[in-house]
């Protein structure tokens, strides 16, 4: 196994991975129109191209769990620890790219997928139908076994996704608030089981909440970037770039944080102090 050199690896083209949240109508598919539409595909599992009309970039609209699977693997390659019969495996990649499909999505730099809620829909339709979903006993539903196998499928093609490493990949969910048994209120992300809305954070760089916010009696919409926020809204930044408020713009919320890491691989490149140039 080779060793990445650190200048080497600052040189890489990375790609930024994030899950935007916001509530339904606030304008999370809108936000499509501020990428650049030659180097976007729009992975529409909504069928929301109405909200983006004239927007003139690619789309794909997967209809089942099986193509959603499917497209995971042609976007973000093969992953050589998994098994022949799993998939994302070496096997299953080359047997849905015989015909060659893969090679059409190396033109985007960026994948919009509108939306994760959708998508947990599809995965958990397909779980309710597989052998798990059902007692070894009685052969009735279980729909503890239903979820446990939603679960692992669902952060699974997350996972593979997020190992797309030179694009952006981009997650758009709903945003519920919901009560716990002792009347406290909190922020979730509107998908099927609570082990994936745990856990995606911890698979993506950043967590972005779209809301509208009052300021001053000023009223304006924001993508919340930061935690902890007066809000409580989900929000994560590992790039550590982003203000607690920036404006809704991707392209120029992907170019904050390409800009700082390229000027990071700059100093990281230059000589120590009293070293020779």
């Amino acid at each position: 196994m080779q060793v990445i050199k650190a200048s080497e690896r600052m040189k890489r083209k990375g790609g930024i991975k994030a899950v935007i949240l916001g509530p339904s109508g606030i304008g999370k598919t809108t936000l499509l129109k501020t990428l650049d539409p030659s180097k976007t595909l729009f992975f529409d599992l909504e069928a929301g191209d109405l909200a983006v009309e004239g927007w003139e970039g690619d789309a794909i609209q997967p209809r089942t769990w099986d193509d959603c699977r499917t497209l995971a693997a042609l976007i973000a390659g093969p992953n050589p620890a998994l098994r022949d019969e799993q998939p994302d495996s070496t096997a299953h990649f080359e047997h849905v790219n015989a015909d060659g499909s893969a090679e059409q999505f190396q033109q985007y730099e960026t994948v919009f997928i509108d939306s994760i809620t959708v998508a947990g829909r599809l995965c958990f339709q397909w779980s309710q139908g597989q052998p798990e979903a059902f007692s070894e006993r009685t052969g009735k539903p279980d729909t503890r076994g239903a979820y446990g196998l939603h679960g692992r499928e669902m952060l699974a093609w997350l996972s593979q996704l997020q190992h797309a490493r030179d694009r952006n990949i981009v997650f758009v969910g709903i945003l519920d608030q919901k009560e716990d048994d002792y009347g406290r209120k909190q922020w979730v992300p509107q998908i099927e089981g609570s082990k994936v809305g745990r856990e995606l954070p911890g698979i993506v760089d950043q967590v972005i909440t779209y809301q509208e916010v009052e300021i001053e009696d000023a009223k304006f919409r924001a993508l919340i970037c930061t935690s902890p926020n007066e809000w409580g809204y989900p929000a994560k930044d590992r790039s550590g770039r982003l203000s607690q408020m920036e404006e809704p713009h991707l392209t120029k919320l992907f170019s904050k944080i390409k800009t700082a890491q390229r000027q990071d691989a700059l100093t990281t490149e230059l000589p120590e102090h009293g070293e020779a140039a």
